[in-house]
């Protein structure tokens, strides 16, 4: 079973980003998901979640309003949208599978993790 996130990069305050998240070798539609990010040397925190058909989303009050989470089970993939990105946006961002089918911002209820895509943002 593996997460594969993908679509970071360095961009400028302003800019946009497109996250995504690949499942492969099960498929995660029962499943919440979510983004989480972390700084070096600081805890990983929560971004968004999604719950399994998409019909609830949640979000950390920093990222409300500008980024959006998505997801497609007929592809197993998971997506994050983020807009008007600040230089504390700057982070590695996780996309994590759920053990449960609702949104959590709880990293312990999360059982699946991927390895990590590293969004910079400069001013």
């Amino acid at each position: 079973v593996q997460l594969q996130a993908s679509g970071g990069g360095m961009v400028r305050a302003g800019d946009s980003l497109r996250l995504s998240c690949a499942a492969s070798g099960r498929r995660f539609s029962n499943n919440g998901m979510g983004w989480f990010r972390q700084v070096p040397g600081e805890e990983r925190e929560f971004v968004a979640g999604i719950m399994w058909n998409g019909g609830r989303t949640s979000y950390a009050d920093s990222v409300k309003d500008r980024f959006t989470i998505s997801r497609d089970n007929s592809k197993n993939m998971l997506y994050l949208q983020m807009n008007s990105l600040k230089p504390d946006d700057t982070a590695v961002y996780y996309c994590a599978a759920s053990r449960f089918a609702v949104p959590s911002s709880q990293s312990a209820d999360y059982n699946y993790w991927g390895q990590g895509t590293l969004v910079t943002v400069s001013s």
